[in-house]
């Protein structure tokens, strides 16, 4: 096949890329080539802005293409754009999506690709829910052949995924833990979540690549292994040789006391504070084999391997850091008073 992502360097996005590149298909990147260095020998590059329509639609010319997939496009302007860019040069066109799109709060922890998409709390994901009602409308008026893929928490060997954090990523919590401090937990770290290796997560994917059975359909694309809170900050602490020490705090209350850039309404009650299980028996149906293989605390190793060896990961966030200090000191402030 023939096949071009809008972006593929990205957490997701760079194993589907690495696999594809080692398989008998003919992969395509378009994307800006901020991260040339990462890109595997043999891959084809188009070095432009996807939101210059106009330049990539001189640079395109007469191509076609049996897949496209965009992981890039966060709002509905941006699928139009595609639509107009690729409806004539491609058989398939693959969305990525977010499975933070489902029925927040919860209605039933056990989430598949019918649960209802509704999100009060995170605007990232309510464009997200428009971007798919748009992709519906093409596909049933005009035949536009669209597949929707809804990743969860989805990690590579860059990041180690941690429930919250601030502008810099991860790495501020991880000096927490090995500075012996305590980190913040939302709740009381009892709620469920799913972690998903990036090399698992391209395996199912790329079984959706040309599968006639994935045209005008959702999907959602998970590890069947399901942890606390609790258990992913110990697994990552283990890994470190650290001490946990966790300090819940209220998800809401963190959310009324967080800097806006931290966006922690949207990450912890739109998202990661509700116990959810993905049931992924429909991509197993369409995709037969598939089995996530890497269980988190490989994973997470890996990740403490990766972070600690590469100096540029290590990302410091001394204002994340001491508003998770304030946060404690508040807390035990009050808890102080109401023991008087």
């Amino acid at each position: 096949m023939r096949i071009l992502f809008i972006g593929g360097t990205g957490t997701i996005s760079s194993a589907i890329t690495r696999q594809l590149a080692t398989s008998e298909h003919e992969l395509w990147l378009l994307n800006r080539g901020t991260r040339q260095q990462e890109v595997p020998a043999g891959v084809n590059q188009i070095l432009a802005d996807i939101n210059d329509e106009a330049a990539v639609e001189s640079l395109l010319a007469d191509m076609r293409f049996d897949v496209v997939c965009d992981f890039i496009g966060f709002v509905p302007s941006q699928v139009e754009r595609d639509y107009r860019l690729f409806a004539k040069r491609t058989r398939q066109y693959v969305y990525i999506s977010s499975a933070s799109a489902y029925n927040k709060p919860v209605r039933s922890h056990i989430i598949n690709e019918g649960t209802t998409l509704a999100n009060p709390h995170w605007q990232y994901s309510r464009d997200k829910i428009a971007c798919e009602q748009l992709l519906w409308r093409l596909y049933r008026e005009e035949g536009f052949p669209v597949t929707i893929v809804r990743p969860s928490h989805t990690y590579c060997e860059r990041s180690v995924p941690v429930g919250l954090h601030g502008l810099n990523g991860s790495w501020q919590v991880l000096r927490r833990m090995m500075e012996g401090k305590p980190v913040l937990v939302h709740g009381d770290g009892s709620s469920l979540w799913t972690l998903t290796w990036n090399e698992d997560f391209a395996r199912g994917f790329i079984g959706l690549l040309g599968n006639p059975h994935a045209i005008g359909e959702a999907f959602q694309i998970m590890s069947d292994e399901s942890l606390t809170w609790n258990q992913i900050y110990a697994t990552v602490a283990e890994a470190l040789d650290a001490e946990f020490r966790p300090y819940y705090v209220s998800s809401s209350f963190l959310a009324s006391v967080a800097p806006a850039a931290y966006d922690v309404e949207g990450n912890l009650l739109g998202d990661k504070a509700a116990t959810v299980v993905f049931d992924c028996e429909k991509l197993k149906r369409v995709v037969p084999g598939f089995q996530a293989h890497v269980r988190f605390d490989e994973g997470v190793r890996r990740c403490v391997r990766h972070i600690l060896s590469h100096p540029e990961c290590q990302q410091l966030d001394p204002d994340f850091d001491q508003w998770c200090d304030r946060v404690i000191e508040a807390q035990e402030e009050a808890r102080q008073r109401l023991l008087m």
